[in-house]
């Protein structure tokens, strides 16, 4: 009934990034992204999306929100109805509202996030039966309690992981593959969370690969991993490599710059 929900689509959000984004939240020191360079990339992952059959909704740039191109943290879209979430960083819990009249345009359901818990779309996996909810610095245990009860409810068994310490969100070190398999970094791996599946583990090295998206017959992996590139060519799957250098220099990833459903 749920067979390749988890990555089938037709539609995917985005939103341009905000020439604020230079003043995006990042974990530790670097360099500031560049805003021109940010948005070609960006422009380039919008084609990636168009070649694997999506229907892009590029929303316009927030810049009151440096963080607002990462539109996967206040939403969870579902086959059936979008889920509004509550972004668990103080500086990006007004990206909600604005996201609440996209997901309006596309689902004739959307659902407010229970309560007052926490809750980014970066710790949320999706594969065709299970919901795994990372607890994370952004996702609280109030957050995946009120998520948990709506997942159910469309047929996903919710599952509650303590992500390790030293990983920002759940999904910056796995992605789903397929039905049955996952990418992950040893270091997820290690936590036991993926046991009812097949496993593929990032190279030594290359862990930034494991955040990772598939859409369609593609999955889309960032620049600069070939060890990875390899791998997974060898096990079947169609690659798009996108450049993430400038979304990099503020935690972001392939995963978090759009909606998909």
């Amino acid at each position: 009934m749920f067979a390749r929900r988890s990555f089938t689509f037709n539609t995917a959000i985005t939103r341009q990034p905000a020439t604020s984004v230079t003043n995006g939240l990042r974990d530790g020191s670097g360099p500031d992204p560049d805003a021109g360079l940010f948005s070609q990339q960006h422009s380039n992952y919008i084609a990636a999306l168009k070649k694997a059959g999506a229907k892009v909704d590029l929303l316009p740039p927030l810049d009151d929100f440096p963080d607002s191109v990462f539109v996967e943290d206040s939403a969870l879209c579902l086959k059936e109805a979008a889920i509004v979430l509550r972004p668990g960083a103080p500086s990006r819990r007004g990206e909600a509202a604005h996201i609440r009249p996209a997901l309006e345009k596309h689902f004739s359901k959307v659902i407010e996030l229970p309560g007052d818990g926490l809750v980014d779309g970066g710790d949320v996996l999706l594969s065709d039966k299970d919901a795994f909810i990372g607890l994370s610095a952004r996702t609280n245990q109030a957050g995946f309690d009120g998520l948990a009860k709506i997942v159910s409810e469309f047929g996903y068994t919710p599952v509650r992981i303590k992500t390790p310490s030293n990983i920002l969100h759940f999904k910056t070190e796995c992605g789903l593959l397929d039905s049955q398999t996952i990418f992950a970094t040893a270091n997820l791996a290690a936590v036991g969370c993926f046991d009812d599946y097949q496993l593929i583990i990032a190279p030594k090295g290359e862990e930034g690969a494991a955040n990772i998206v598939r859409f369609n017959d593609y999955l889309f992996i960032s620049k600069g991993y070939p060890k990875s590139e390899a791998l997974l060519k060898a096990h079947g799957y169609k690659l798009i490599v996108i450049d993430t250098n400038e979304a990099a220099k503020v935690d972001g990833g392939l995963s978090c710059m759009s909606l998909r459903f």
